[in-house]
């Protein structure tokens, strides 16, 4: 699945919490200095910026072009490719380490996104991912799909990320790790924050397509997306000025 939408509206999603996510994901593989990490589903780059800062040599995969676009712009250094995880373009074994950010449950095949992955990585090297915990504490989203389900149950109820969502319940990614047949198997979760000046800051990325949540707000007409918008923000019970959401995220990491 790709998002098809400007590099800077989805900085402004959920991109804002990726630097901190990678931080702490990149924390329990243990990425250090001198490591080579492939950053698979890299997005718009702020987890890669991260990995650059951490690691020795950084490459970058996307499905996205305008992803792909800004990620080499804003890393030159870094080898960025147009690609789908289920079929990385790297030789056997060539990343110490293999990084999928929120991406693994947007594979058309998890499972041989997931032993790509495991290709690609050098013997005892280490893979790990993380999914938002869509139907629990990914604020942001939880609280969208529950305005939307409040205002329009049938309509929502067909992309409602908190059902719709593979892997976003504690354990589930850990069980695909083991079952693509990575060893030493960890599970836990990361739980990060971003900052918003204002509800605006917030809500402007919806209404420009971002993810399946600005798909589905985007094709409300006016008035059914400003009554989403007004539940949206009564639900959220946020002040006038600038507020921080957290949200918490399922990791699993492995061993190749």
């Amino acid at each position: 699945m790709t998002f098809a939408v400007s590099a800077n509206a989805y900085d402004r999603f959920v991109g804002r919490y990726s630097y901190g996510l990678c931080d702490a994901l990149a924390t329990v593989a243990a990425v250090g200095a001198g490591a080579s990490v492939l950053d698979v589903g890299a997005g718009t780059g702020a987890g890669t910026r991260r990995l650059v800062e951490l690691a020795g040599a950084v490459a970058a995969v996307d499905p996205s072009e305008p992803f792909v676009e800004a990620l080499r712009e804003r890393f030159p250094a870094v080898d960025v490719r147009l690609a789908l995880a289920e079929s990385l373009p790297f030789e056997d074994g060539a990343f110490d380490a293999t990084l999928a950010q929120l991406v693994v449950n947007f594979m058309t095949d998890p499972g041989a996104g997931v032993a790509d992955m495991r290709r690609v990585t050098r013997p005892g090297g280490v893979v790990a991912a993380c999914v938002w915990d869509y139907p629990g504490e990914m604020t942001l989203l939880r609280v969208f799909w529950e305005a939307a389900a409040e205002l329009d149950p049938d309509g929502a109820e067909a992309v409602d990320e908190r059902t719709r969502m593979p892997f976003g319940r504690r354990g589930e990614l850990g069980e695909l790790w083991r079952r693509a047949g990575l060893g030493e198997v960890e599970n836990g979760e990361i739980v990060v924050s971003a900052e918003y000046e204002g509800f605006d800051d917030l809500w402007g990325p919806f209404t420009e397509g971002v993810g399946p949540a600005g798909r589905y707000a985007t094709s409300l007409g006016p008035e059914r997306q400003g009554a989403l918008r007004a539940e949206y923000r009564r639900r959220l019970s946020v002040p006038d000025g600038g507020f921080r959401l957290s949200a918490r995220a399922w990791y699993a990491v492995g061993r190749a």
